[in-house]
């Protein structure tokens, strides 16, 4: 005889699953393996006369008409929830004085319909369902190291009388309200009733009643042959796993006589049938069609675009940090200011912020403030004016820095101003900034006593402001002092149909972008260009003020 494989791995394995597991069937197979058989053997030729023949030790067939040689060997089919009643449970239940709960009672119809039908199915192999009062001591004291000696600490033994809230409870109506909410002085029923874990979990352990002959029905001699456990998800989990190709499991008994058993456990759920898997598909194909309309209902199916001729500019910006100032204590004052040709905003488009006060952080031999504030806009260019040429201006993101002390004292840091990216993408800008001064002593005595200092009345001012009209402007007289840096990061994203558009607009519109996208490195040479034409203008307008006799034929002064 080939010696036997035993399969030594005895984890537990987690499974998925659609189906109800209400189809879910086990087939357990339980045999002996050191049975008195073996004794029972001699050969002929070394057979003694003057002993005893063990033979005569063999019980004799019962009543029922079972032999010992069929209680050593028993295979069954469970399913899901299957109550099977064990030996102990029979004799307990017959007894109508042990039952005390509704469930008690109905066990006991069902022990004496079984009874009146010819006697249970089962022999050694019975189960404990979820609705039973059975707590599987090993599976709740698990080792958590790998000594001998272990002992199970405190929380492990109050957690093994935990019951789990089964699935099918009903919770309570939602306008009915507890009239004791606490329970100052709780009694053991009553901890024992309400200490449950919310997990919708079910369970169900297949058991054997490895005692031996004639003396089943006996607590200590039951032993877990599986544990499954399934919940709400469609989750199964099997204690041991299926057996499968791998050899079967042995379980020792102790006491004075050991014995040896082996089992196996095999999935034999029916397959479903072609009629009922299309059915399921079609089920399965409806549910997820329902629950992408709702997730489109959500989301939308329109997406929203520009209008032709126009570029959709969105801005999510950070005032990062700010670095290199006097005092400590710093905020920002900011704004974006739109061109007053070609760009607009929406009308809840929120287009200046202010951020929290920071203190400073030394770092290398700055002084350092790390804002981290965030802010967003959007803003649209609607170019209307095909034909013309001119360069178009883009958004100016303008700064001013503040200080505030312990008195609320603040003082003005510096002003910045820097133009948007016109390209998409991030951005890490740095904007150098200055302040006023005044001339004196006086005015930086007041400043650092009680605060306050020259401020502008209109920050635009800080570049070319968008009112002015004029040809010149000067900051003649202005004295200033130039102070730290601020520190904005942009992410800068361009919406248009110009990007798709395959026709004389879309070529038209690009030139424009194509301009755009130029324009920061544009713009200083575009003012160069400026100043020269309107000093050529100058030019020509003062010689035409000259008398003729003074400007030669070429248009140069006659010296």
């Amino acid at each position: 005889m080939a010696e036997t494989v035993w399969s030594t791995d005895t984890g537990e394995a987690v499974y998925r699953s659609r189906d109800p597991v209400r189809n879910l069937r086990l087939r357990i197979h339980l045999q002996r393996i050191t049975s008195s058989n073996f004794l029972h053997y001699q050969p002929a030729a070394e057979l003694w006369k003057d002993l005893i023949d063990l033979a005569t030790f063999r019980p004799q067939p019962t009543a029922s008409g079972h032999r010992p040689e069929e209680d050593e060997e028993e295979e069954i089919v469970i399913g899901w929830q299957e109550k099977l009643f064990s030996q102990f449970e029979v004799d307990l239940y017959q007894n109508e004085a042990a039952c005390q709960s509704p469930l008690d009672y109905q066990y006991r119809q069902e022990i004496l319909k079984l009874e009146n039908s010819g006697g249970k199915k089962n022999r050694r192999i019975f189960t404990y369902t979820d609705s039973d009062r059975y707590t599987n001591l090993e599976e709740h004291c698990q080792r958590m190291t790998t000594a001998a000696s272990e002992v199970p600490s405190f929380l492990v033994e109050r957690m093994a009388n935990v019951r789990r809230r089964r699935q099918d409870r009903r919770g309570m109506e939602g306008s009915i309200l507890k009239s004791r909410i606490v329970t100052w002085e709780p009694s053991e029923e009553f901890v024992r009733n309400n200490h449950v874990i919310n997990t919708p979990l079910q369970t169900m352990h297949i058991m054997a009643d490895l005692g031996p002959y004639k003396k089943l029905g006996y607590k200590k001699y039951e032993h877990v042959l599986c544990t499954l456990k399934v919940d709400s998800n469609g989750v199964i989990t099997v204690k041991p796993d299926f057996t499968g190709l791998k050899g079967p499991y042995r379980i020792e008994t102790e006491g004075e006589k050991q014995e040896l058993w082996k089992y196996t456990i095999d999935n034999v759920s029916p397959l479903a049938q072609p009629e009922e898997e299309e059915r399921e598909r079609r089920v399965f194909k409806d549910l997820y069609g329902r629950h992408k309309e709702y997730l489109s209902s959500l989301i939308g199916t329109d997406f929203e675009m520009t209008v032709p001729g126009a570029l959709r500019l969105f801005v999510n910006g950070e005032v990062v940090s700010a670095q290199g100032y006097e005092y400590d204590n710093l905020y920002v004052h900011f704004f974006v200011e739109l061109p007053t040709t070609h760009w607009s905003s929406p009308a809840f488009q929120q287009l200046s912020g202010v951020t929290q006060t920071c203190t400073t952080k030394s770092l290398g031999m700055d002084k350092v403030a790390h804002f981290s504030y965030p802010f967003t806009f959007e803003a649209f260019f609607l170019h209307e004016d095909e034909s013309s040429d001119a360069l178009p201006e883009w958004p100016v993101l303008y700064c001013e820095v503040l200080s505030l002390d312990f008195w609320q004292r603040y003082r003005v840091e510096g002003y910045g101003a820097v133009v948007l990216p016109a390209t998409p993408g991030s951005h890490t800008l740095t904007v150098s900034t200055w302040r006023p001064v005044e001339l004196g002593m006086v005015a930086e005595l007041r400043r650092f006593f009680i605060g306050g200092s020259l401020e502008l009345e209109d920050l635009s001012y800080v570049r070319i402001p968008g009112s002015f009209k004029g040809e010149h402007l000067s900051r003649f007289g202005l004295r200033t002092e130039t102070t730290g840096t601020v520190t904005f990061r942009l992410h800068c994203l361009q919406q248009s149909r110009a990007f798709m558009e395959s026709s004389s607009l879309r070529k038209r519109m690009r030139s424009v972008l194509d301009r755009l996208e130029g324009f920061s490195q544009q713009s200083s040479i575009h003012n160069v260009l400026e100043a020269f034409r309107r000093a050529r203008r100058r030019m020509q307008e003062a010689r035409e003020s000259l008398p003729q006799d003074l400007v030669s034929p070429s248009g140069t002064l006659v010296s």
